[in-house]
């Protein structure tokens, strides 16, 4: 028998009490000021894969979507990450950040120094929405719950400890304040409406428990490779992909 509407969203929501990745040791470190610039460095660098990916997953989703009310719906979401005449996009909004660290943007946006581990990980979210089910695809997003705190920690604790931060560097954050929310209700309500059996909520949760390691997965990489100074070959190595006048 499924859960009732609203235990279900009971349900959803508690895996993000339990599993997001606000809870990372990694973030942890990131906002409380004591991450090296590099450190910081190499998570603008692996970050900027997953946001250039984001508009590539919801793309492949639109493209099975049959329901026009749906892909109007969504393209928004794209919008808000490539950009419009009059919205500079969080795309854009991210390369400010590495210009604000220190880093060449075209090195970032060329996805050079991406760590494997973030590869496989983004990679696996893209093929996931490409494949499975229109339900599973949505509630997989649905990680948007829990993102406005994490971003509002996020702009107070890099205010508090780094230099770099500043209303231009910090506007991919401050924007998905305004634009999570619209996504957030309607992906919300779209999974509660169609997990309408043992299931389908079953399969949506595995989603959404699926895309939380996707995120922790990228974290722990960063740690690995970073922190404890375990870079594998490829990646980012310090002093490499700087912008031109900055020291390593």
């Amino acid at each position: 028998m499924s859960q009732s509407r609203q235990d279900f969203e009971a349900r959803l929501r508690q895996i993000g009490a339990e599993r997001y990745h606000d809870k990372h040791p990694f973030h942890h470190r990131l906002h409380g000021g004591q991450c090296t610039p590099d450190e910081v460095r190499a998570w603008v660098i692996n970050r900027y894969y997953y946001q250039h990916s984001i508009p590539i997953k919801d793309a492949a989703f639109m493209s099975r979507v049959e329901d026009p009310d749906l892909r109007r719906i969504w393209r928004s979401r794209i919008e808000d990450h490539d950009g419009t005449e009059q919205n500079e996009g969080g795309i854009r909004r991210w390369l400010r950040l590495a210009d604000a660290v220190g880093l060449d943007r075209d090195y970032v946006a060329a996805r050079r120094g991406v760590l494997p581990a973030t590869r496989f990980a983004v990679d696996a979210y893209v093929r996931y929405v490409r494949d499975k089910t229109l339900l599973e695809a949505v509630a997989a997003s649905l990680t948007e719950l829990f993102a406005p705190k994490i971003h509002a920690n996020r702009i107070e604790g890099l205010l508090a400890h780094y230099d770099f931060a500043d209303d231009s560097a910090l506007s991919y954050f401050r924007n998905r304040l305004n634009e999570a929310p619209k996504d957030v209700a309607f992906g919300l309500g779209w999974v509660l409406d169609h997990a309408d059996t043992q299931e389908k909520q079953d399969m949506a949760a595995a989603a959404l428990t699926f895309k939380t390691d996707v995120l922790w997965a990228q974290l722990d990489a960063l740690w690995g490779a970073y922190v404890e100074q375990r870079i594998p070959p490829g990646a980012w190595q310090p002093g490499e992909g700087l912008a031109r006048g900055r020291a390593a």
